[in-house]
């Protein structure tokens, strides 16, 4: 089992506050393994077992709690007095109307409630609302590439580990299997999961068909700048006739199940965001891989790919930047400022190294520069912007 630290020490920071911990993200990402992980933690600090309440709704021992009453007194009926009692309600959206119970329990001054959910609008409209202010949001992924390679001890190979961890997966499960159609199968569970039981089920889409070729479709266009415009357009000139709100709908979905994540232009000279346009990455190049096969392996937006997630993971608002006629990769945003980042494959040839460092050199101020590639070669500098390997940046 991976220990995934830096999502335990958000938890052991919110210890006892009076706020609600929710952890989001895409299913089978770790969200259930790291409550396990977490109440190891509480045993380990003083907490008994008694006072810890730990409820899998997609679990069938859980059946008969069907909606928030339910839920509630099935809840209260375990909690100790006089003592704080540690509440994990796992996939809590499987429960109608779930945030009435939430907000029930969370007024109770010996309840420590922690929740996860698999969809993106677990937190809009009325839980929103009743809860503002009162809850955090921690959002999950799956295993970065540090913690993927934390698996392999006695492997010291990185560059294979490294297209393992993209031909395999990123999903913690797959660790547990070394044949390659076992993690095909598995992949294939999580996928259909996702588009049947949290996107068309949900979402009440009646072409589920014509949903998988927008996936399709965005995957196979990771790193390249697209609109549902493009996506719509493409699709009729191939004979899928769809509509722009249609595809916006399904966007939309996609990106509520965290299977795909957007990240909007940024205009650095203008300093607004821009309204046309954007970039869409998969949360897991594995089930590209598993959908697309190796066809058009663009891997120089694969890589890309990866760096996007890993600067969500370091905490960082993440956007496409556009500088005059150039482009920025990534304009990578936190409390402490700005950084950019150019993502390719190789600048061994010199003019490719002239053209990735050309959109940074456009860029006028003194923030933090940087140009990441798969190339073996030392540390260098070139006026000020910092030439890295991305497995050695991948692995801080």
């Amino acid at each position: 089992m991976v220990e995934r630290k830096e999502y335990i020490e958000d938890l052991i920071n919110f210890k006892d506050k009076n706020i609600i911990k929710v952890i989001i993200g895409i299913r089978r990402c770790g969200k259930s393994t790291l409550f396990e992980l977490y109440q190891k933690y509480l045993l380990n600090h003083g907490v008994t077992e008694n006072q810890i309440i730990s409820i899998n709704l997609e679990g069938g021992e859980f059946r008969i709690i069907k909606n928030e009453e339910q839920l509630y007194d099935y809840v209260c009926e375990k909690l100790l007095p006089d003592t704080m009692n540690y509440v994990f309600l796992d996939e809590i959206q499987q429960i109608s109307d779930f945030q009435k119970a939430v907000d029930w329990l969370y007024v109770k001054k010996n309840v420590d409630l922690y929740i996860t959910g698999s969809i993106a609008f677990l937190l809009s409209g009325e839980l929103a609302t009743l809860l503002s202010g009162r809850y955090v949001e921690i959002k999950m992924l799956p295993l970065s590439f540090k913690e993927y390679v934390s698996a392999f001890p006695d492997n010291q190979n990185m560059p294979a580990l490294y297209m393992n961890y993209l031909t395999n997966s990123s999903f913690p499960g797959t660790l547990e299997l070394s044949r390659k159609k076992d993690i095909r199968a598995y992949l294939e569970g999580i996928y259909n999961t996702i588009l049947m039981k949290d996107i068309v089920t949900r979402r009440k889409i009646t072409n589920p068909t014509m949903l998988e070729s927008v996936i399709e479709f965005l995957f196979d266009n990771i790193g390249n700048m697209c609109s549902a415009r493009k996506v719509a357009n493409s699709m009729t000139s191939a004979g899928r006739k769809i509509s722009v709100p249609t595809v916006e709908s399904y966007i939309t979905a996609l990106k509520d199940s965290f299977i795909i994540y957007k990240a909007d232009r940024y205009d650095v000279k203008g300093k607004q965001y821009l309204t046309t346009g954007a970039k869409y990455y998969a949360a897991d190049i594995g089930l590209r891989y598993f959908l697309l096969g190796t066809r058009q392996t663009d891997m120089g937006h694969i890589l890309e790919n990866i760096v996007y997630l890993e600067l969500l993971r370091r905490g960082y608002e993440v956007s496409v930047g556009k500088v005059g006629d150039a482009q920025v990769d990534f304009i990578a945003v936190n409390e402490e400022g700005a950084e950019y980042y150019q993502v390719s494959q190789t600048v061994m040839d010199s003019n490719t190294l002239k053209r990735e460092l050309s959109s940074l050199e456009a860029i006028h101020d003194h923030n933090p520069k940087y140009l990441l590639t798969m190339d073996f070669t030392p540390l260098t500098s070139y006026n000020g912007i910092k030439q890295i390997n991305v497995l050695d940046w991948l692995l801080k």
